[in-house]
């Protein structure tokens, strides 16, 4: 399941592209809304006002995980448990992740997963993120909307989903499906946003997971792939 497009929401496009063009990210401005590029992916902001925190992954290659930790911790902050900065992923998803403090409160990730191809750099780049690997999405119902995925083709992945966590997808993308208010790991502050999210991937019709959380087909219209709310 590939993630194509994300949109959501932020409290500052300005914010959002400094940050992501101080990591070497291409930026594009269009109006109201920033967009970055993420490999094969996008990300695009739009400015209003919520509460809480967004989470995003980014796929790194297999093989680079020591040179892209370098890369990032001269860039931004690390988020850590302790003194501990690097995470190993749960056994069935045989990865490793590095979280960082993204804009606007966003709890970010780079995470490598074992199962993709090795492929060796010279040194990381912004250029090297290969996609967007997860996105956070505030559901009322998380086994509902794991129900609703799994009826369209779209599995859970790795460990058994819970009444307040689930992961949705495949090793080129998830969707991480969460209940409102509940803190994103590694933190124990920053809080899910319930906010408007809707992601443009692989499926062959919309879904909705909630009110203005909604899944997108790659081959849908521009107005049917505005956000909701």
């Amino acid at each position: 399941m590939q993630i194509k497009e994300a949109l959501l929401p932020t409290r500052s496009t300005s914010t959002v592209a400094a940050f992501f063009d101080r990591l070497g990210c291409v930026i594009t401005r269009d109006g109201s809304s920033v967009t970055v590029r993420i490999g094969l992916s996008r990300m695009r902001f739009v400015e209003r006002d919520f509460d809480g925190s967004h989470h995003l992954a980014f796929t790194i290659p297999t093989g680079t995980f020591d040179k892209a930790h370098q890369w990032l911790e001269q860039r931004t902050t690390l988020l850590s448990v302790g003194d501990r900065t690097e995470f190993e992923g749960p056994g069935s998803w045989n990865s490793r992740s590095i979280y960082f403090d993204g804009p606007d409160g966003q709890v970010l990730e780079l995470i490598e997963r074992r199962a993709l191809p090795i492929r060796h750099v010279e040194s990381f780049a912004a250029d090297d993120l290969e996609c967007v690997s997860e996105i956070g999405v505030a559901v009322p119902d998380v086994l509902a909307a794991v129900t609703t995925l799994r009826a369209a083709g779209i599995r859970p992945y790795g460990n058994k989903p819970t009444s307040d966590f689930a992961a949705v997808g495949d090793v080129d993308g998830l969707l991480i499906l969460v209940t409102p208010g509940r803190a994103w790991f590694p933190t124990d502050s920053r809080r899910v946003a319930d906010t408007p999210v809707t992601v443009i991937t692989s499926v062959e019709r919309g879904l909705m997971l909630g009110a203005g959380k909604s899944l997108r087909p790659a081959t849908a219209s521009p107005a049917e792939r505005a956000p909701n709310g």
